[in-house]
């Protein structure tokens, strides 16, 4: 069996805020609980949304908490190669499609039959592309998430948290974009890839990303890639009740105080960990979080503060 790996993998769009410290300290506790890796990596792939400078401060935010990577930093700007080799890969397949069309064809599309299909705002995209162009110029590459047979792509998977997971990836989501119009590498084939290429065997993140699980579950399988074990954390909710988030102005967290961020990212986690500096309290954190998700026989390896 491979050593166990966890990751922490922000987007350099701006500062840590109290929400993704909670996703930064659980994925960490994870990772020392199970006696594994811990990494980080920055997830800029989409460069546009980037803010200069912005990893340098997240680094430095979880260093102030105490949270440091065993092994060097990736940036997925850096990573385009592997990204391209998988693409070609699933080309090679004819798991991949070209795709033309814009947000507003994928609306007419769904208009014609009278309905809208939305999640969250995003359509769900119909399969309009899958036989052929129709003399289109391309757009983006999209991922069959179709079987041969025509049959809809169903995917289980267990959460620690949450428990048995079921998402018709074919219904809920459509075929997945995997190479934007820009050109850009788009977000699912980036992690699957990189989740893979890092020996990641639990990824742990927030609740709000639970419903890309069976996504990238799918891709990972279309890649022959192995599937790790997932765990989605509560949200932190604004006083509005909506997740606290950059898009609506999440401020950062106070690195200043570290102990009292991270005693604050615990509660939100059901931690019950002490301690009068940061390193004691991780400590404890530690054994707090292996009692809740870690099997009984790797408790006793929990190495709280291996580097």
């Amino acid at each position: 069996m491979p050593r166990p790996a966890g990751r922490f993998a922000p987007s350099p769009t701006g500062p840590l805020h109290a929400g993704s410290l909670v996703a930064a300290l659980a994925s960490w506790l994870d990772a020392r609980a199970l006696n594994g890796r811990w990494l980080v990596r920055i997830e800029d792939v989409d460069m546009p949304r980037c803010v200069a400078g912005a990893d340098a401060l997240i680094l430095a935010q979880l260093a102030a908490c105490g949270l440091h990577p065993d092994e060097p930093v990736v940036w997925q700007s850096q990573r385009s190669s592997a990204y391209s080799s998988a693409l070609q890969q699933l080309q090679q397949r004819g798991l991949v499609f070209p795709c033309a069309c814009s947000r507003r064809d994928i609306e007419a599309a769904w208009e014609t039959i009278g309905q809208v299909r939305t999640r969250r705002g995003e359509l769900v995209y119909p399969g309009t592309c899958r036989l052929g162009l129709q003399g289109k110029p391309a757009r983006a590459q999209r991922l069959r998430c179709v079987h041969t047979d025509g049959s809809d792509v169903i995917v289980e998977w267990a959460d620690r948290r949450l428990g048995p997971q079921t998402q018709n990836v074919t219904q809920a989501i459509g075929d997945v974009v995997l190479q934007r119009a820009d050109g850009l590498w788009a977000y699912q084939l980036a992690v699957v890839v990189d989740d893979a290429a890092q020996g990641i065997t639990h990824v742990v993140r927030g609740e709000d990303i639970a419903d890309n699980t069976a996504r990238q579950i799918h891709l990972q399988r279309q890649l022959g890639l192995p599937t790790p074990k997932y765990l989605h954390t509560p949200l932190v909710l604004a006083a509005d009740g909506q997740k606290l988030s950059k898009q609506n102005g999440a401020s950062a967290f106070d690195s200043s105080d570290p102990l009292a961020a991270l005693r604050t990212a615990g509660a939100v986690l059901g931690i019950e960990a002490h301690g009068g500096t940061v390193a004691d309290w991780l400590a404890s954190a530690v054994q707090s979080w292996a009692a809740m998700f870690v099997p009984t026989i790797s408790r006793a390896n929990a190495q709280p503060l291996a580097r």
